[in-house]
């Protein structure tokens, strides 16, 4: 068991972690090579122990910025709420980021919209209307810029387009609900500290994003509801207000469903007759239109009702508008 603990962490160390987060890499390196922690994080189950969550978890509950041995003290004198914490936990990347991709596709349908989200975490991906967008090319100069109707936002989607750009406008947003396993409170403060622990030491922009859209999710609370997709979207869909439209996303969380039930949400999305929008690999489904080739698809597939609308980097960093091109934004 600590043999799989170890390679897991030295693979972390030597090939994911490098150059996104030094401490990280310190972190996993030193658990590579201590076979005391290894016996530890071999009690958490296996698909929970992943270090960004173990190291998110230890930095909620306090552990702090240090180096390893400081990490190391904290993480053997709490130890059985570590285990217990992970073991309760999955991986939440409530990444607002996501939106930027997203706002050519929600700018093609008539609002008002109600926005409904599955795996919502936080729901920090509900506000598309309450955050700046900044479109850029490859080579870093402002190419779109795009506000909320009261003026620039404290979030700002910086993106980088390959490309034309389609039109865009910002979206109406009049109801903001989501579902997830384990929703989130952006007004409480474990919860807040829970999301910025999931964000890697060293991305300060990701931070500084991500805390801001908590303040503006803490400031007008969405509706979030506990529980599994298929058994709880209807009652929310019906809940929406008759006079706009429901559109429901996944950005990014069908790939952690399993293959039968994610068919089953899909399938029963789409039978109910509303708009769907969503960022999925390009494998991960069959219903795309056109349909793609995952082997020579760049990045994730942008997607409206399963027609395919853009390629776009899993976290929205970058995307490449691939459907019929419009005005460009200004």
């Amino acid at each position: 068991m600590t043999d799989a603990v170890q390679q897991r962490y030295a693979r972390f160390a030597e090939q994911e972690a490098p150059g996104r987060s030094d401490l990280y890499v310190e972190w996993a390196a030193g658990v590579a090579a201590d076979r005391e922690v290894q016996g530890i994080l071999a009690r958490i189950p296996e698909n929970r122990r992943q270090p960004p969550l173990v190291f998110a978890v230890t930095r909620m509950l306090g552990a702090g910025l240090g180096g390893y041995d400081v990490w190391r003290e904290f993480a053997v004198a709490r130890a059985d709420e570590i285990v217990a914490e992970c073991t309760g936990r999955r991986l939440q990347t409530n990444e607002p980021l996501r939106l930027a991709p997203l706002l050519p596709v929600l700018s093609e349908i008539d609002g008002p919209i109600a926005l409904l989200e599955i795996g919502a975490s936080a729901g920090l991906c509900l506000y598309p209307d309450r955050y700046s967008y900044r479109f850029v090319g490859a080579d870093g100069r402002l190419r779109a810029s795009l506000d909320p109707v009261d003026g620039p936002s404290s979030v700002v989607l910086e993106s980088r387009v390959e490309g034309e750009l389609p039109a865009m406008r910002m979206p109406e947003v009049v109801w903001r609900a989501g579902i997830d396993l384990a929703p989130l409170d952006a007004r409480v403060e474990r919860d807040r500290r829970w999301l910025q622990g999931l964000v890697w030491p060293g991305e300060e922009g990701r931070e500084r994003r991500v805390t801001a859209a908590l303040d503006i999710a803490a400031s007008d609370p969405p509706l979030l509801v506990a529980g599994d997709a298929l058994d709880r979207i209807d009652a929310l869909a019906a809940a929406a207000p008759a006079d706009a439209a429901l559109v429901i996303t996944t950005p990014g969380v069908l790939v952690h469903i399993p293959r039968e039930a994610r068919t089953a949400l899909v399938d029963r999305i789409r039978g109910l007759g509303v708009r769907w929008v969503t960022i999925d690999p390009p494998a991960l489904l069959d219903v795309w239109e056109p349909a793609v080739d995952p082997d020579t698809w760049p990045g994730f597939v942008v997607a409206l009702d399963a027609e395919v609308r853009a390629a776009s980097d899993p976290l929205g960093r970058w995307w490449e508008w691939r459907a019929g091109v419009g005005a460009t934004a200004t």
